[in-house]
Order: structure tokens, then C-alpha cells, then sequence
């Protein structure tokens, strides 16, 4: 079946223009993808090089000074603070490690992606910045207290697991006129969100296991697996970030999902859990100002 076939048979969506563009580009790959800042990916490559030392990385990290003093931050924050405080960037490095300062570094980068011209449009590229940033920070804190997770992954996981509306935003920011309907901005996230985001991940070169906290994220009931990954904490954060914000009677209960049961190894119930994460409020707050 052509993509314009595979169009025609989904009701309602000829008359939409956003998502028959943004598909059609996407099946061509024409589609513009949003790219890793370039300090991000000079500090990836150089972190990746087997040559480097810390020494060698803190030069490449510090021609950004926003990126380096964030990073020490971090070093000095609930996650990681040791006996004394961290000064300098390749002291932060030692006590964060090399692949954590990656994903940090990475996660920090990100943030620029998330732009737009119109208001309307940067509204919404805020709110979904403001979203992503708030299960990235959960995240964190949910591996952080999870035997066999790391922080920095699980935080970087939590920030990209939206990244496929981010194309289809900046695609509806350059052509505003072709919006008839309010719904159709919804409706194109809502089926082509998941495929931009593997995109994207695959053209980042992330880790294999992000695809599927791109693909299940709100799969709330997947059960495929008995050991828990960044996927369930993924989906657990998104949970946990709508409470007072969501109509909870829309929402599934928390300690009915499989993901659940996994990452609490039925030792927790929703109340338990909840008051875990109001206890480390303070830890959630500092990662998202971090981020921002």
C-alpha cells in the first residue's frame, strides 16, 4: 500500500494537511530531524575516544561554561555528593564517570531542540519541555532508589521519550497557515510521534534499549518482560508527573501495572511510592532546574 493510500484509509486525515505533510516526509525522510547540539557531540566523541582522559575531556567540556558549571553542580547534588565539595571539571567527571557525564552532558545539550517562532507554537514546544524535563527528573530519582538502574540514563531516557513531537512542532511553526483545525495538531502527535522519535534516537546513535521507551512509554499495561528496564521508569515518572495535573479516574492505577509490580518487587503500594518521591521533592527540583 502507497503512503497516499495508507492516508486515504485513516478516517478524517485527508483533510489534514499538517499530518499529510509530515508523513509524506517522513516515508521520504525528508522530514527535518532535530540534531544534537554540536558541543554535545564534540564531548560525546571525545568521551568516546579511547585515548582521552579526563584531563583531555575537561578541555573539550569546558568551551561551553554553562555545560561545565552545571555539570559541577550535579557532581555537588544529592545524586552523586561525596565527603567535599567539587570545584572543578575534571574532578566532577571523576566522581560522575565517564558514560553518566555523557548522558548528563547530553540531556543538557537537548534543551535547545525544544524552540519555536510563533507563540503559539513555543508555547506548546515549553510545555512539552517543561513535561519532559519533570519525568526526567522523577526518572532520576526513581533509578537512583532502584537496585541495578543508573540515574543519568534513566534521566536522559525521561527526557527524550516525547522527542518525536519535536519535528512535527517546528513543522507546524514554519507553516502556521496550513492549522485548520485545533485538532489537528493533536491528532498528527498522536500517530506519528512514536515513529519521528525512532528517528531521531537512531540518527542520535543512542542506546538500542531507548527505542522501546520511545515505542512504549504510555503502553501502560506491556508485560513482556520479567526484569524491569527504562522503560517502566519511564512510564512510572510519566504517572507520578500527573498527579494533581491529570483527572486520575482517566489515568490507570499505578500499582496495578506490570511495570509497577516490577521496579516495586511487591514491596510498595501507589501510597508508598508517592510519598517516597514527596520526600525527595527537593532531589526532583534541583535535576529540573539543572535541565533548564
Amino acid at each position: 500500500m502507497t503512503p497516499t493510500e495508507q492516508l486515504q484509509n485513516k478516517p478524517g486525515m485527508a483533510k489534514n494537511r499538517l499530518y499529510r505533510d509530515c508523513y509524506k516526509f517522513m516515508q521520504s525522510d525528508k522530514l527535518i530531524l532535530p540534531t544534537i547540539p554540536d558541543v554535545a557531540f564534540k564531548i560525546r566523541r571525545a568521551i568516546n575516544d579511547e585515548k582521552a582522559n579526563n584531563s583531555k575531556i575537561a578541555k573539550v567540556v569546558q568551551i561551553d561554561p554553562s555545560i561545565t558549571a552545571r555539570l559541577i553542580k550535579i557532581a555537588n547534588s544529592p545524586l552523586y555528593r561525596g565527603r567535599r565539595k567539587i570545584e572543578s571539571c575534571p574532578e566532577a567527571l571523576t566522581r560522575i564517570g565517564l558514560r553518566a557525564s555523557q548522558d548528563i552532558i547530553t540531556a543538557f545539550a537537548i534543551k535547545a531542540v525544544f524552540s519555536a517562532k510563533s507563540h503559539s507554537i513555543r508555547r506548546k514546544m515549553q510545555s512539552l519541555w517543561t513535561h519532559s524535563s519533570y519525568v526526567a527528573a522523577i526518572s532520576a530519582v526513581l533509578a537512583h532508589k532502584t537496585p541495578g538502574f543508573d540515574p543519568d540514563r534513566a534521566m536522559l531516557a525521561g527526557l527524550v521519550h516525547d522527542i518525536g513531537v519535536v519535528p512535527i512542532l517546528a513543522y507546524a511553526d514554519k507553516n502556521i497557515d496550513i492549522l485548520d483545525n485545533p485538532k489537528d495538531l493533536a491528532e498528527t502527535i498522536r500517530e506519528l510521534k512514536t515513529e519521528i522519535g525512532l528517528k531521531i534516537i537512531q540518527k542520535w546513535d543512542f542506546p538500542e534499549d531507548f527505542n522501546a521507551v520511545i515505542k512504549h512509554s504510555e503502553n501502560w499495561y506491556r508485560d513482556e518482560q520479567t526484569e524491569p528496564d527504562y522503560t517502566d521508569i519511564v512510564m512510572i515518572s510519566q504517572l507520578h508527573s500527573y498527579i494533581g495535573k491529570v483527572d486520575i479516574k482517566k489515568m490507570p492505577k499505578m500499582d496495578e501495572l506490570p511495570a509497577y509490580k516490577k521496579l516495586a518487587a511487591g514491596q510498595l503500594d501507589a501510597d508508598q511510592s508517592i510519598n517516597i518521591l514527596d520526600q525527595a521533592k527537593d532531589e526532583i527540583e534541583h535535576i529540573r532546574q539543572m535541565l533548564n
